[in-house]
């Protein structure tokens, strides 16, 4: 598909300062900035902005990559900010997303990095999670120190880990529910469950190279909470047959994305699959647990394809930062995914209708390209 030529604007760029210098007041008060429960739109609508490997280090001074010639020498980290913020403010999204590689080794202060780089959700007060990549711990804090302060900032629903789980490998695990509209039968149930799970970085086996994978304790701990979901969703009041669709979101692809055949995906695969050289086996845990609709992932910048495999879609938020590596003429990029609900006789809202994505990028008009169905309740996925 053609691309209009991406542009990097002086009103955005001074938006972005603006939204630097607005860091003093999205300091550490967590407890009474902490998001309330997240529930659809009276419309019947909930939308969730991906942003995927901002890779953020230290603001205006740090540079950008992989761009034209023409669009270097005003370039830098403020890019991505103000990217972000066009994005909440053409969307606005009731979730944003941060799928990990958020900063990164050139980060000289990774607690200041991380609030920078999570700035234009807090400042918006728009509720938002977090995941790790492989890269977040390159800085000045250890992957449990950066997920601890990303879990102190305002406005997060990030978790270092779940409650009530003594033994979990990671940092990073947890889940989010969100409820049904207000005043409706399903105002009480969560009607689309998000997971979101640390992928890890690198392998700790000396006899494996390659990159982290989904550990065993975190599949038990994906299942046990599925399970603990479905059985809430289909008990009284409002008892439904089907499980509640799920959501996954985490940093490193799985190795079924290789598997997604090219002819059967929306999107481009430019990177090839990154993916751990262990297939640790939670593809096949998310296909049991029966729930899971989509899985959203980051780590390959080149990548923006969805595609269906034995019935969940996999997905990629495709690169979004300018200090992470990129293709010069091929603009950055955000995933949007947008989930409906059903409208009852009654005119109130059931249960999810359907869910369905597009990205945008970042050019002179925020480019919609690739909209397309990830599922609906009349299929068992497919576009």
């Amino acid at each position: 598909m053609e691309e209009k030529k991406k542009t990097i604007g002086v009103q955005g760029l001074l938006v972005a300062a603006a939204a630097v210098l607005c860091l003093s007041s999205l300091a550490v008060s967590a407890e009474e900035t902490k998001p309330k429960q997240l529930r659809f739109r009276e419309n019947g609508e909930f939308k969730i902005l991906q942003v995927a490997d901002m890779h953020y280090a230290d603001g205006k001074t740090t540079p950008c990559r992989d761009l034209l010639p023409s669009e270097l020498a005003s370039c830098s980290d403020l890019n991505t900010t103000a990217f972000i913020r066009r994005m909440i403010l053409a969307e606005k999204p009731d979730l944003v997303v941060f799928t990990g590689d958020n900063i990164c080794s050139d980060a000289t202060d990774a607690a200041r990095s991380l609030e920078y780089a999570f700035s234009p959700a807090i400042s918006a007060s728009i509720p938002w999670a977090a995941v790790l990549g492989n890269h977040d711990q390159e800085s000045t804090l250890s992957r449990e120190g950066v997920m601890k302060h990303t879990a102190s900032l305002n406005h997060t629903l990030s978790q270092v880990n779940p409650t009530g789980v003594d033994v979990i490998d990671g940092f990073g695990n947890y889940n989010v529910e969100v409820q049904g509209v207000e005043g409706s039968g399903f105002e009480n149930k969560s009607v689309l469950n998000l997971y979101f799970l640390d992928s890890g970085d690198y392998s700790t086996v000396p006899s494996i190279s390659g990159y982290g994978w989904i550990k065993p304790s975190q599949q038990l701990w994906f299942q046990r909470t599925s399970m603990k979901l479905q059985k809430a969703y289909m008990s009284k009041p409002e008892a439904q047959e089907a499980p509640a669709p799920g959501l996954v979101y985490f940093h490193i692809p799985l190795p079924e994305y290789a598997s997604v055949d090219s002819s059967n995906y929306t999107g481009v695969n430019q990177d090839g699959i990154s993916s751990p050289s262990v297939n640790s086996g939670f593809f096949t845990t998310m296909v049991e647990a029966g729930d899971v609709k989509a899985v959203f992932t980051g780590h390959d910048h080149l990548n923006d394809f969805c595609g269906e495999y034995t019935g969940i879609q996999l997905c990629y938020g495709g690169g979004f930062g300018y200090h992470a590596y990129g293709k010069a003429g091929w603009a950055r990029r955000a995933r949007v995914v947008q989930a409906t609900l059903e409208k009852t006789d009654e005119a109130s809202w059931g249960p999810l209708k359907s869910i369905k994505t597009w990205k945008r990028l970042d050019d002179q008009n925020l480019t919609a390209i690739d909209v397309q169905v990830l599922w609906s309740n009349s299929t068992t996925g497919g576009t």
